[in-house]
């Protein structure tokens, strides 16, 4: 099956592409806009293909673990990784607030540079799904953007700031 339902996230950064790429990889700096208006904690990162980026989402007094598995590290161009949600002891797990959401992602992100500022591009694509699973990553794609977009504005700040 070719046609997989695929949410694209496109945007440009006035930054050199370097500098993008160190706040999608640097443990210090992902949690300032990954996961907006929670609390992220970066549990463990290793920026390897088969390496493990572990991260937990806190509001109050609740968690939403995510385990991402890197297949392709590719510096400063592309990252790739099979993105699930987990429990707090890493286990793949059916999402606790979708339980048809698929339970991997294959996120691909790239980072071109072109006169000094940066195009990135995040697909996200249901990996060996289930007809539920993307009927339901399908008809959640307009609300996909919101997430992401919270993030993207926190990122954006983030490389002003970290050029000012």
């Amino acid at each position: 099956m070719n046609d997989l339902p695929t949410y694209v996230l496109e945007r440009e950064f006035n930054a050199p592409r370097e500098l993008v790429w160190k706040t999608w990889t640097d443990p210090k700096l992902l949690p300032r806009w990954y996961g907006p208006n929670v609390e992220t904690i970066v549990h463990r990162l290793d920026l390897k293909r088969g390496g493990l980026w572990l991260v937990e989402m806190k509001w109050g007094s609740n968690s939403h673990y995510q385990r991402i598995e890197y297949t392709e590290v590719k510096p400063p161009e592309r990252l790739v990784w099979l993105h699930s949600s987990s429990d707090a002891s890493w286990n793949i797990i059916p999402s606790p607030m979708k339980p048809d959401w698929p339970r991997v992602l294959l996120t691909t992100v790239t980072f071109e540079e072109s006169s000094g500022r940066t195009k990135m591009c995040l697909t996200w694509v249901p990996h060996e799904a289930t007809e539920a699973e993307i009927a339901c990553f399908a008809a959640a794609m307009d609300g996909i953007g919101k997430g992401w977009g919270a993030g993207m504005e926190l990122l954006g700040q983030l490389l002003a700031e970290l050029q000012a």
